[in-house]
């Protein structure tokens, strides 16, 4: 295992700067292996790139040793990363022969739009279909699951943020491109000296701080934000046989429970904790009347995103863990499955729970949305909130003195018969963002088409009841609902 110290200075300094003159960057691995050898990295295979990475430039061997895990000769080693391999097997990077050179952990190119960045984790196992049995502190590395946060989480320059169990740090990476100061934490060494490899690594160590502890013990009664987290959320028993990156140790969903009742002691007002979790669907009440009693004190947007049955779940984490094949394969298959059957379990749902601290009587929406969105769908969330704090301020009144502008991306959508003279559906649908999709009746949608800055909402709507022999009074009355919803799904502004 490598030190738990921090990185000698000069180490990260002078790696970054022969990764950066490889141009070993996501774009110039990906323009090296092209589509259909890049496309076979991420399943995992790596004959394609193998044969991608045969001419020994320093690109090549990076790609060869990092990424495709095969040893590559000591002198291509040695011109890849100049004056480094011996240092770099010293602190834990690589494993040194006479003649190769081989990978003990990766590093791996990685972008976030806007910097080019590298990101230090455990070897990705099970390449080429070898077994992918992990050891109990492995490091996960750059995941979907990472991926998705990095997507959720609010990019505003704010002052403070927490990484809550950082893992490798990609999240903390992240989030020092906007915040003055991040708190980086985990109960894994092996996680913490990555983590602040990491910093050093992509020039952000000034801003991150590396706190080892569980949970929110390292940042008692300290605030922050912004909190980001992709906690150990696998639901399962508490055995004691747990991978830490993954199990918290905690039955069932009560590691999510915990962050979310904690969550608004430790954020500022206005402040944001976005995570992205798993829950009990238990098989006696619904989920979103659990997890509505978690919240307090905060404005909650809750977005289950998929539900997956209690079969399909065991045999994801178990294949994950390696253990597929294995002899223990079948008992941890019924003892988990038995589990979920004692706990009344009859799913478990996936998705985002974005929380922020509110002074004021709190809004909370909790829904399914199992459809594509687009990504980033930070700005989205971002925007819930704007249209939470607006619709607050506006009693009835307010609402239809208010002067409303449609999205530009909103479009109406209209079936009917061929020829028919009214449509019998009318459809509004944005394209961006979340995407929703809602019928309208004629007075509805015909009021979305006005929405123009121009008008205001009540003017609009005594317009409408004259043109549609309609009483205005009770045109009001049974359309503010709606328009309130509008606001708040993001179709109006």
């Amino acid at each position: 295992m490598p030190s738990s110290n921090p990185p000698a200075s000069d180490l990260p300094t002078r790696l970054r700067t022969a990764l950066a003159a490889a141009d070993y960057t996501y774009d110039g691995v990906a323009d090296l292996l092209g589509p259909t050898a890049h496309g076979a990295l991420s399943r995992n295979e790596t004959v394609p790139g193998l044969q991608r990475t045969r001419g020994g430039t320093p690109l090549e061997t990076l790609t060869r040793l990092f990424l495709l895990q095969t040893p590559v000769s000591l002198a291509d080693a040695e011109k890849a990363l100049p004056g480094l391999v011996d240092r770099m097997a010293v602190e834990g990077l690589l494993e040194q022969s006479v003649s190769e050179v081989a990978a003990r952990l990766d590093v791996r190119p990685y972008s976030d739009e806007e910097r080019d960045l590298w990101v230090v984790s455990d070897l990705t196992p099970g390449l080429d279909g070898t077994p992918n049995k992990v050891g109990a502190d492995h490091v996960l590395g750059i995941s979907s699951a990472s991926t998705s946060l990095a997507q959720l989480t609010i990019r505003e320059a704010v002052g403070s943020a927490l990484d809550l169990g950082t893992g490798c740090g990609v999240q903390a990476l992240h989030l020092a491109g906007h915040v003055e100061r991040v708190v980086a934490t985990d109960v894994n060494q092996r996680a913490l000296w990555m983590t602040r490899l990491n910093a050093e690594l992509n020039e952000v160590a000034s801003r991150v701080d590396v706190r080892e502890g569980s949970f929110f013990e390292p940042v008692r009664g300290e605030q922050f934000d912004l909190i980001s987290t992709n906690p150990p959320f696998v639901i399962s028993p508490a055995t004691g046989e747990r991978l830490v990156y993954r199990d918290s140790g905690l039955p069932g969903d009560r590691v999510v429970e915990d962050i979310v009742r904690a969550a608004p002691a430790h954020l500022t007002t206005g402040g944001w904790c976005q995570v992205l979790a798993n829950w009990v669907i238990a098989d006696d009440r619904s989920w979103d009347e659990r997890l509505a009693e978690w919240v307090t004190d905060c404005d909650a947007w809750v977005v289950q995103r998929e539900v997956v049955d209690p079969a399909t779940y065991v045999e994801l984490w178990l294949k994950d863990a390696g253990l597929q094949g294995s002899p223990d394969y079948v008992r941890r298959y019924d003892t988990w499955l038995g589990w979920f059957d004692e706990q009344g379990i009859e799913a478990v749902g996936f998705g985002w729970i974005n929380l922020r601290r509110t002074d004021s009587a709190p809004t909370v929406r909790l829904e399914e949305w199992p459809y594509d969105v687009e990504q980033p769908i930070a700005p989205t969330v971002h925007d819930w909130g704007v249209a939470v704090d607006r619709l607050a301020g506006l009693d009835d009144e307010a609402l239809l003195a208010a002067r409303l502008v449609v999205r530009t991306d909103v479009q109406q959508e209209t079936v009917g018969a061929p020829g028919a003279e009214d449509p019998h559906t009318v459809v509004l649908r944005q394209q961006r963002g979340l995407r929703r999709a809602r019928q309208a009746d004629t007075l509805v949608a015909a009021l979305v088409g006005a929405c123009d800055g121009e008008l205001t909402v009540g003017q609009i709507i005594d317009a409408l009841s004259v043109l549609l022999e309609v009483d205005a009074e009770e045109a009001r009355a049974a359309h503010l609902p709606t328009v309130r919803e509008l606001v708040a799904e993001g179709f109006l502004a």
